[in-house]
């Protein structure tokens, strides 16, 4: 019998020897596990997103009502939003519509592909956010040819972001965090260049 198999059990309930196993996980299994998580993420930005929106919508029946006040610095504002994230480029008729979820629907691609070959557990946890965000918003203009926005976030007067809903608020924290990553990572690669 060889060493290795010695150091590690045979167990037929464990025939991987996971549990066997007491140094750090083998790269595969990091990236399954990293993998895993990610979609787990994905799925739970996606489904907190379509409920807000159906709770929003059916219960509150807020595209009657318009807006509700929560608190004095928030409402629960309806807003139609043609456009993507935070109602930017704003597409009107089903041309648009359509060449809208085409656009957004390839990013949703783009995103996927990158978080299936991450192997950074931050990243694929940024890239999880994006990818929740996206899909429920794009479902969404699928269905109804809009985005369902309703976050009306203003202090007095002044308004720091567009009306906007769960899904954007993840997409933004994705790209925040990928975009600090990125910064932080550039910043120690010239760090240790100028040692």
């Amino acid at each position: 019998m060889a060493e290795d198999e010695a150091a590690i059990p045979a167990d037929p309930a464990d025939p991987a020897g996971v549990e066997a196993f007491r140094g750090p996980l083998p790269a595969e299994l990091r990236l399954k596990r990293t993998r895993s998580t990610a979609l787990i993420i994905a799925f739970l930005v996606f489904a907190l997103d379509q409920a807000v929106k159906w709770v929003v919508a059916y219960p509150l029946q807020l595209e009657f009502r318009r807006s509700i006040e929560i608190v004095d610095f928030f409402n629960l504002t309806f807003v139609k939003n043609t456009g993507v994230s935070l109602g930017l480029l704003s597409a009107d008729g089903d041309i648009g519509r359509w060449l809208l979820v085409a656009l957004t629907a390839a990013i949703a691609i783009f995103v996927a592909l990158w978080l299936w070959r991450e192997k950074r557990r931050d990243d694929s946890t940024a890239l999880a956010l994006v990818l929740g965000g996206a899909l429920g918003n794009i479902l969404y203009r699928v269905r109804l040819g809009y985005v369902l926005d309703y976050a009306d976030l203003h202090f007095g007067d002044w308004r720091p972001f567009l009306v906007f809903n769960v899904g954007d608020a993840a997409i933004t924290i994705g790209v925040l965090l990928l975009l600090v990553r990125a910064l932080l990572m550039r910043d120690g690669r010239a760090k240790k260049k100028e040692v």
